[in-house]
């Protein structure tokens, strides 16, 4: 008997023994640890000047969700959203509709085109047109999502690209009309690397294989990259807004010549705020010397996210969090940035660019 219990509490160190092993054991997604480190600074809830959000995603606007939306957006101190996703036709009319019924001067919508299927002839000038209409409808702008350069195709089955001379009518149209093209061209450059141990998303692309391309899936991110800066250069009177600062907010100084080139390329911070985070020094210079021609906007909704937003920009903290491990795994710092750049950035800016916003909100 003696024997046998000896051999129960030997079995059972072991297996407690091995149980403390194991737990140490942990792939990188899991490790997350929370720092011990202790410094002044504090969550930012209410960004200090109210703001324009250039880059919001809204599929439901019925005057119910509109509501729902201005009680997060009063929370935030957002005094105007601009919803990307306004679509085109009936489908925009009833997006506008609801606005008027309901928060005239708090919700604007921008407008899309199909691009699929573009072919020759008078494909451009119909598609112009029915852009032209969706403004008199009452958009402010037009958003042209990824998929123009990675997936669109045109009416023979190749790849649409940005620069591709049958679009050339709508963007001339937004110029005649004076609204903004807010363009969103390919995703990191990280997405063609190789997932190696040098990539540093490797985890997002674990994580959201779907994203990973390569030179042949569709094309080489620098090509798309080249064909929608091709557009910006040749259509000077169109007032361009190149989302998530042109993919090159982590080389600002290449950021800095494209915009010294372009003087009709305005960009969005929309999901690189990560970016600029970990470059404080670096990024305060830019957005002081680039003043006119950067727009706040965040990109997905999520009322959670935006104090590390207001953070990184209006505070000098120190190494606080970011809020998705797999989009950034390092640590934010605050730029500080003065009142009059805030101002430009939050709301000013784009005031300037997208017409019939109601100033009256920012006084």
């Amino acid at each position: 008997m003696k024997k046998l219990n000896s051999l129960i509490a030997a079995a059972t160190f072991v297996i407690a023994l091995s149980q403390a092993v194991f737990s140490q054991e942990m792939s990188f997604e899991e490790y997350n640890p929370t720092s011990t480190l202790v410094v002044p600074g504090a969550e930012i809830k209410q960004a200090k000047f109210r703001f324009i959000d250039v880059h919001s995603h809204q599929r439901d606007m019925s005057v119910e969700k509109l509501g729902s939306l201005l009680k997060d957006m009063e929370s935030l101190n957002e005094g105007v959203m601009v919803n990307l996703s306004g679509g085109s036709g009936e489908s925009l009319k009833e997006k506008v509709n609801n606005i008027q019924k309901s928060y005239p001067n708090r919700f604007v919508v921008f407008a899309n085109v199909d691009f699929e299927g573009a072919d020759g002839g008078e494909w451009g000038q119909k598609a112009a047109a029915q852009l032209e209409a969706d403004i008199k409808n009452g958009a402010k702008g037009l958003k042209v999502f990824k998929s123009l350069g990675l997936r669109n195709t045109d009416a023979s089955g190749n790849r649409l690209a940005i620069d591709d001379p049958r679009l050339d009518p709508i963007w001339a149209k937004c110029a005649e009309m004076g609204i903004p093209v807010l363009i969103h061209a390919a995703d990191p450059k990280s997405f063609w690397d190789d997932m190696d141990s040098d990539n540093e998303r490797w985890l997002e692309l674990k994580t959201h294989p779907r994203r990973k391309r390569s030179n042949t899936d569709p094309a080489p991110w620098e090509k798309i990259i080249q064909e929608q800066h091709n557009v910006f250069k040749r259509h000077p009177k169109t007032k361009f807004i190149n989302a998530h600062m042109g993919w090159h907010a982590n080389n600002l100084g290449k950021l800095g010549e494209l915009l010294d080139e372009m003087p009709n390329m305005n960009v969005g911070i929309s999901a690189v705020i990560a970016e600029l985070g970990r470059q404080p020094q670096h990024a305060r210079e830019f957005f002081i010397k680039y003043q006119d021609r950067i727009l706040f906007g965040k990109d997905s909704w999520n009322p959670d996210e935006f104090p590390t937003y207001f953070r990184v920009l209006e505070s000098n903290d120190e190494y606080f969090p970011y809020y998705k491990k797999y989009h950034a795994f390092w640590a934010m710092y605050g730029l500080n940035l003065p009142d009059e750049v805030l101002k430009k950035v939050y709301y000013e800016n784009a005031l300037n660019l997208i017409p019939g916003l109601d100033r009256s909100l920012f006084e």
